[in-house]
């Protein structure tokens, strides 16, 4: 049995064929360029070639690709997109149209010149990346299942903050389901505010299997988990530092007690310590978090979690764990001294590789939200897990 994973961040994509005939740690794995910066790439090329562009497909992750189509806009250069690819700059097109940018039905581009270069948007290519195992022998033709994580604000209504609208779809799915996996869904059941999600489904309507959808921060905690040193403790604070979001959940055994999300540009160390112990003792507030220009938190328990009891404090996972690199941090800004930096962080490589952390998290979502693959999934976990010092017992 195969399961495709497809992790889509802002750098990167990852990708993990689980085979149940394998060990977990022979899977094959692909770490390649993210859609967005695929787009971003392109679009600078042609920006320098003044070539007019027309944008079709689906809303994918902003930033990379929409700073290129806002650069070409305001470079002159002739800019076309459909409704559905101009979500991708924001959800309310008339902003979009203020940029300089063209809404056009596809009826209206039919008219467009011949010479204008038509880009499709799209966060997640089943067949490029079918293309890609096929060219090395690897047929994806038998799945039992695909899934793909994005990070999704939501559609927020007119006059309604992101921010806001983001967390309290966090506290909303936490109280239903207290548990990591109550971020990821079959793609029948996408909720209507999940506009990147649901996006992802539209762009393979004839997959021949299942799809299983979820946020990325929610999924690279849960396969930072499967650490066998992480899967050992029973309370942990796991923090996912991604490009633009940094989010922490603090886990026990009654789930989740606690998260923060803020933006990773608008914190340093110093600050992210402070929000982690806050979150450790139970004091951080939501408009610590959100009146400094990140989504907020929560707090679903009153227990204090003190750190220094074990080896390690905070578990650490995403593309910018750099962060907590006191040495590296302490070379580039000599402001900051080493006794300032409290606490000690443990990289999470669950499986022995922490670039596919979120497709283990992806793995075991599939695994709970299938029952045909569940059995299979969760043996195949622990028993990567008997291999480390910690089974993960599903």
């Amino acid at each position: 049995m195969k399961i495709l994973a497809v992790d889509i961040g802002t750098g990167t994509q990852d990708i993990f064929l689980y085979d149940s005939n394998l060990d977990i740690e022979n899977g094959f794995k692909l770490v390649l360029p993210s859609p967005t910066m695929m787009i971003h790439r392109r679009v600078k090329r042609l920006i320098r070639e003044q070539t007019p562009l027309f944008f079709t497909g689906h809303q994918m992750g902003g930033g990379p690709s929409s700073w290129a189509i806002e650069e070409a806009a305001r470079a002159g250069i002739p800019v076309f997109m459909t409704p559905n690819a101009a979500v991708t700059i924001n959800d309310e097109l008339d902003k979009v149209e203020r940029l300089g940018i063209k809404v056009i039905s596809k009826d209206e581009a039919n008219g467009l010149s011949s010479t204008v270069h038509r880009l499709e948007l799209k966060d997640f290519d089943f067949e490029l990346i079918s293309k890609t195992f096929a060219d090395y022998g690897v047929a994806l033709d038998d799945l039992a299942a695909v899934a793909v994580a994005v990070f999704d604000h939501g559609n927020a209504p007119a006059g309604v903050s992101d921010r806001q609208f983001r967390f309290d779809y966090l506290d909303q799915r936490i109280k239903a389901k207290n548990s990591l996996s109550a971020f990821a869904y079959l793609s029948s059941d996408i909720p209507k505010i999940m506009t990147r999600l649901q996006a992802v489904a539209d762009s393979v309507p004839n997959l021949p299997c299942p799809l299983v959808v979820m946020d990325t921060a929610p999924a690279a905690v849960l396969g930072a988990d499967f650490d066998t040193a992480v899967a050992k403790r029973r309370q942990k604070i796991i923090c996912n530092v991604g490009n633009f979001h940094t989010l922490a959940f603090r886990l026990g055994d009654n789930g989740i007690e606690g998260v923060f999300e803020h933006h990773t540009g608008e914190i340093d160390l110093p600050k992210l310590e402070s929000l982690l112990e806050r979150l450790a003792d139970g004091s951080l507030k939501h408009a610590d978090v959100f009146d400094d220009m990140g989504h907020g938190a929560l707090m679903y328990t009153d227990k204090v979690f003190e750190f220094g009891k074990d080896d390690f404090d905070i578990v650490v996972t995403g593309p910018r764990r750099s962060l907590f690199n006191r040495q590296s941090l302490i070379e580039n800004r000599k402001s900051i001294h080493p006794s300032s930096l409290r606490l000690h962080p443990y990289f999470s490589a669950p499986f022995g590789d922490m670039m596919i952390a979120g497709c283990f998290g992806l793995l075991a979502a599939v695994g709970e939200i299938l029952p045909a693959v569940a059995e299979s999934v969760f043996e195949s976990l622990r028993r990567a897990g008997r291999r480390g010092v910690a089974p993960w017992d599903g």
